[in-house]
């Protein structure tokens, strides 16, 4: 056994002295030997970012498997998942891993922005680092969307019909935005096609871009310490990065993948019927989980606010609710001076309460089921 550790040992130092001498590993080592994780009683939060972009990775490798088979075009798309289903070895176990970890992943990230809007981490300097993270958070809102039509189920169909029907009701630019996702006027092959592009090419392409600078960022600045913890008189306590932070996260991504692995075995995904452009649109349609909130409210909003119709009034708030998260940084100053800012938490405690709210009653209204 000795023996065996002592090869393993040498092979592992050959490679490095081989890599060493052609790329110079010297700031690599200085980061692992020097980068220090605070401890503190919010430090649990640290997790869901690691525990996010481990899901993304599911996605990526679950999603170049799918892709082997898939057939995008309105003729083929629902007949291939459909094989990778029935008839490809493990094929059903690797769509639903993907379906399931998309949605896992949406969930951590939605855990991670608002954990990180609670404990002001978007303090200066880190308010690129705040930009960058909600950007990846339309980009994945978007993955799902797009996502959602690829199967060509009836389901998937309808849904992508009244979020492009939503979409279309942005002023100004709301029609060039309908023929931009649709490819046209209606829900077609075209717009599965685009869909698909979008989904395997651009947002994969965004993501790279805006992650590697999000990453960047998040170690350029080191991790976050809330203000009350920072104004404490005692000096923070500290972990290595390596190998006691990293180990703790490599736990909690094997507990996601076992949570990934139950939910996929034990709740496979279903496929539906195949989409009929022609047929009634279902009864009790509705979006993912994501876009429930967002769902529920236009439901409850009259047909028309004063001269202004109620849809466009819901999509307005909607976006400078985003814009409000986005520009959040700016606009909470007081935050880096004071261990709080009242408002902002209170706007923050506000949005969570609405957006879980709206989500289940959009689930237990009679029209939601």
């Amino acid at each position: 056994m000795a023996r065996h550790r002592t090869f393993w040992a040498d092979a592992a130092k050959t490679l490095t002295d081989w890599l060493d001498e052609r790329i110079d590993l010297t700031a690599i080592r200085a980061l692992i030997q020097h980068k220090v994780v605070p401890i503190h009683r919010h430090s649990i939060w640290y997790y869901l970012g690691g525990m996010t972009l481990f899901l993304f990775s599911i996605q990526v490798a679950t999603g170049v498997l799918l892709v082997l088979y898939y057939r995008p075009s309105a003729e083929e798309a629902f007949e291939s998942v459909q094989f990778i289903m029935t008839e490809v070895q493990f094929g059903w176990l690797i769509r639903s891993i993907h379906s399931w970890s998309a949605n896992l992943m949406i969930a951590t990230l939605m855990c991670h922005l608002f954990s990180v809007y609670f404990t002001q981490a978007y303090r200066k300097p880190r308010e690129l680092t705040w930009v960058t993270g909600m950007a990846l958070f339309g980009i994945a809102l978007f993955f799902g969307f797009s996502g959602y039509l690829l199967p060509w189920n009836t389901l998937a169909y309808f849904a992508t019909k009244v979020g492009t029907d939503v979409a279309g009701q942005i002023p100004v630019a709301g029609h060039l935005v309908l023929r931009i996702l649709r490819g046209g006027v209606d829900v077609t092959g075209a717009t599965l096609s685009r869909f698909y592009a979008i989904h395997v090419a651009i947002l994969p392409l965004l993501t790279t871009g805006v992650l590697g600078l999000h990453l960047f960022l998040v170690q350029k600045q080191g991790m976050s310490v809330p203000p009350e913890i920072e104004k404490q008189a005692q000096p923070l306590r500290t972990m290595p990065f390596v190998p006691n932070f990293l180990l703790r996260d490599l736990v909690g991504w094997l507990t996601a993948l076992a949570v990934l692995a139950a939910l996929a075995a034990y709740f496979p995904w279903e496929l539906g019927v195949k989409a009929d452009p022609f047929a009634p649109a279902p009864a009790g349609i509705r979006p993912e989980w994501y876009f429930m909130y967002m769902f529920q409210t236009l439901k409850y909003l009259p047909a028309k606010i004063g001269p202004i119709d109620g849809e466009l009034v819901g999509i307005m708030a909607f976006n400078l609710g985003g814009l409000f998260l986005l520009l959040v940084p700016f606009l909470d100053r007081r935050s880096a001076r004071e261990e709080k800012s009242p408002l902002f938490f209170w706007i923050g405690v506000g949005i969570v309460t609405y957006i879980a709210v709206m989500s289940m009653l959009g689930y237990l209204a009679p029209g939601g089921k």
